[in-house]
């Protein structure tokens, strides 16, 4: 049982991307966890973390059933955070902070079904596989979903910005799977 608390971390990221709610998100998470718990001398071993997040991910949806929230009550803005050899300049600061807000919105801005598979794919780095049993769907679905989702992603970056926007360009050409590398590392 110890081995699900290793990855509560994923698990509470998958929940906040999915409710758009830190104070939801923990009840989502506590659920799953309860659950998780009730059901684990059933699981049969292999990947706890694929199977936890079929747990949050189910939890996640029976919670929306009941709750009917359907936009976020408070948008979720974390404080840009990060390790760096110098100190950054005031105008570093101020582009991290458009491009982490560009960001967010563009992820913010899809529909659950392509944000789930990008979160799952890129940010906690479950396997087509994973994420396939994760989901409940064939991985040529997922597939589909991701190649759909990026194309929109990297759409949604252009068109978030005005136009000739650097930021968004950059996004952009970054490609959605780096900038969602860039985002994981940042702790978005």
């Amino acid at each position: 049982m110890t081995r699900l608390l290793l990855h509560l971390d994923a698990a509470y990221n998958l929940a906040r991307w999915l409710t758009h709610n830190d104070l939801d998100a923990e009840d989502v998470v506590q659920e799953a966890y309860l659950r998780a718990f009730s059901y684990f001398p059933s699981f049969r071993g292999g990947d706890g973390k694929a199977w936890l997040l079929s747990i949050v991910r189910n939890t996640y949806y029976s919670w929306l059933k009941h709750n009917r929230v359907h936009e976020p009550m408070v948008s979720f803005d974390e404080e840009f955070h990060g390790v760096r050899s110098e100190p950054p300049s005031q105008e570093t600061l101020v582009l991290d902070q458009q491009r982490e807000r560009t960001l967010k919105q563009a992820l913010d801005d899809l529909p659950v079904l392509y944000r789930e598979v990008l979160v799952l794919r890129e940010m906690e780095g479950l396997s087509y596989q994973e994420v396939a049993n994760t989901l409940g769907v064939p991985i040529g679905t997922v597939m589909s979903r991701l190649s759909r989702a990026r194309r929109r992603l990297q759409q949604d970056l252009l068109c978030l910005e005005a136009p000739g926007s650097k930021s968004a360009y950059e996004l952009a050409d970054d490609g959605a799977e780096r900038a969602l590398a860039s985002c994981a590392s940042m702790g978005v």
